[in-house]
């Protein structure tokens, strides 16, 4: 069983309350890209989104690997989400299912959740010490590689079907609501999903 500085300076508990959020969040994000699947007319859009919900699939494998033991407490146990908040956030993220929703739904995934994991992984990583630690920066390594990589195509393809001022305005307002969801949710891991800062005085 790591200690404290084995996990990258997160305590057992707050590393598998960290985990658990992060395999529960790659789980959602697997399935709602899944689901969007045969809902989406565009078919670079679609086979994008097979793609990468593939990609969150793995993702959630490799963040059961990394789960640590803990006395007491089932692997199933552990995987469950950061807050109630995340939960709301998920299941506005979910809403848009018809054909022509498409910018909502590339907004939802590459404007607000995939950033978000992008930012949690690198604090993640950034308190990880490889020496100590090397099994889990090499699992963050491979996700953030397909995270930057989901987010750059994301952002494509939405930049390609936002044409009009209109869109525009759906795009960002989308966003706004998602947004505020998932700044009540505090990230994907909740709050400290990226640290904390003092407030500023």
């Amino acid at each position: 069983m790591r200690d404290a500085n084995e996990s990258g300076g997160f305590d057992l508990d707050e590393l598998a309350r960290r985990i658990g959020a992060a395999r529960w969040a790659e789980m959602q994000l697997f399935e709602t890209l899944g689901r969007w699947v045969p809902t989406v007319p565009e078919l670079d859009v679609k086979l994008r989104l097979a793609a990468h919900s593939a990609h969150h699939a793995w993702h959630a494998e490799l963040w059961d690997g990394r789960l640590p033991e803990r006395t007491g407490v089932t692997r199933d146990e552990l995987v469950r989400p950061a807050n109630d908040e995340i939960v709301a956030f998920v299941a506005a993220l979910s809403e848009p299912q018809g054909p022509e929703l498409t910018i909502e739904k590339l907004v939802g995934a590459y404007r607000v959740f995939v950033p978000r994991f992008v930012a949690a992984y690198s604090f993640h990583l950034d308190r990880t010490s490889e020496l100590t630690d090397a099994s889990t920066v090499r699992a963050l390594t491979f996700m953030l590689q397909d995270e930057l990589a989901d987010w750059r195509e994301g952002e494509r393809l939405l930049q390609s079907l936002i044409r009009s001022p209109a869109e525009v305005d759906r795009a960002l307002a989308h966003q706004g609501r998602l947004e505020r969801l998932m700044v009540a949710a505090g990230g994907i891991t909740g709050p400290g999903s990226v640290g904390s800062r003092p407030d500023s005085v």
